[in-house]
């Protein structure tokens, strides 16, 4: 081993399991290391502190390894500022650019820590005005002084929290075998109590709610104050104004599971009924349209966003077709929230929770196990996985939280 480095940790490094995963990853990576110092913690609410020297095959094997540890918060002993460089074109990066996770972010700049805003996974960060911001790809331009290298940054890892908690002790599991009616009631718990405390909810759904007749029990949520963001596609929005209007989902009698004659073409009438108006909002002025997910939004003014894709039919009004710019006012949307709950969607569940911050309280609910591992394979390990039938999940979620059964 011919390259060397000393690196430091600091945090709750053996309750949280971090050192053992530090250690792990250096042998993992053929590396080696020796334990310089390592002071632990005698308090549940002490830190621990440990400094190792780790050992590489050259420096290119080191810079590796030392990628690998900065995840788990390793710094370099007298950290330096970070190194900026800026960006050679519009969209375009410097090579050795720094890639972010959700995890809360430091740089060193200017002899002084400061956070990184807008924490989120694969994005980049850019100094500007002696601030250290995130930034998706799009929407950097040239001339931007972008962070390059590990260099100068700190990241605060997941640790075990000093506390036994529903989401930090549930999350990043996933079983269908765990009793539901006690998960819905913990989690109706938690959305009270960040209700109760001026906090706020979004909610990820897909047009599963309408098919398995969980509309209603979504539309209650709205409008009893439990929802303060709705993201979802065209789908669900055409779905819940096509049953609103014809009684039907994609054509199909959500009570009764059958067919109806000529229903296959409801799910366009409906589009263009709402196209013949202008908007969902003047469908609802003009008492168009009477009920449901979006009639609730409307009424109750929560905002919405509705992001498109090539699948669409329409599509309505108010579908956002510039994906790119759906995902910027989706990530704008989400910096106050405090918990997202994402109802049978994989695809627009993925997307948001590649924007949400690791304190963001996630519950991904949907009959098909690998939608939830996917999305924490891709980052979210924060989410708590409810492998069910949505149509179940969501009734019994409003009935604990108001006391309605639908």
């Amino acid at each position: 081993m011919k390259a060397v480095r000393e690196v430091e940790f600091e945090g709750h490094l053996i309750d949280s399991m971090i050192f053992p995963k530090v250690l792990d990853t250096i042998l993992d990576q053929e590396g080696e290391f020796e334990i310089l110092e390592f002071r632990v913690g005698k308090k549940k609410t002490d830190t621990s502190y440990a400094k190792l020297l780790v050992m590489g095959k050259d420096e290119q094997h080191l810079n590796e390894i030392l990628t690998e540890l900065h995840r788990f918060g390793g710094q370099i002993p007298d950290a330096e500022d970070v190194e900026l460089e800026k960006a050679p074109m519009d969209k375009v990066v410097p090579r050795g650019f720094y890639s972010t996770t959700n995890f809360p972010t430091f740089i060193q700049y200017n002899g002084k820590w400061i956070p990184v805003e807008n924490i989120g996974m694969d994005k980049i960060i850019v100094v500007e005005n002696g601030k250290a911001i995130c930034k998706f790809l799009g929407q950097i331009r040239k001339g931007d002084m972008v962070v390059v290298g590990e260099k100068g940054i700190k990241i605060l890892p997941p640790e075990r929290p000093r506390e036994k908690t529903f989401f930090k002790f549930m999350g990043g599991k996933v079983s269908s075998e765990r009793p539901s009616p006690y998960i819905i009631s913990r989690i109706a718990s938690e959305i009270s109590m960040i209700k109760k405390n001026g906090g706020k909810i979004a909610v990820v759904a897909g047009p599963a709610v309408v098919h398995t007749g969980a509309d209603e029990a979504l539309a209650s949520m709205v409008r009893d104050g439990f929802v303060d963001l709705l993201l979802a596609g065209n789908a669900l929005a055409v779905h819940d104004i096509e049953y609103n209007l014809y009684g039907t989902s994609l054509g199909m009698d959500v009570k009764t599971g059958e067919l109806v004659p000529g229903g296959h073409k409801h799910h366009i009438y409906a589009i263009s009924e709402i196209m013949s108006h202008g908007s969902i909002a003047r469908a609802v002025e003009k008492g168009v349209l009477k009920g449901g997910i979006m009639y609730e939004c409307i009424k109750n003014d929560i905002p919405f966003i509705l992001a498109g894709s090539i699948r669409d039919d329409g599509p309505l009004p108010e579908v956002i077709t510039d994906v790119m710019r759906a995902k910027e006012l989706m990530a704008e949307a989400l910096r106050n929230i405090d918990m997202v709950l994402m109802l049978s969607t994989m695809l627009h569940s993925i997307a948001v929770g590649n924007l949400l911050p690791f304190n963001v309280k996630t519950v991904c609910v949907d009959i098909n196990p690998s939608t939830v591992t996917k999305l924490m394979d891709r980052g979210t390990a924060q989410a708590i996985g409810v492998v069910t039938d949505i149509g179940v999940f969501l009734p019994m979620l409003v009935e604990r939280l108001s006391g309605k059964r639908y």
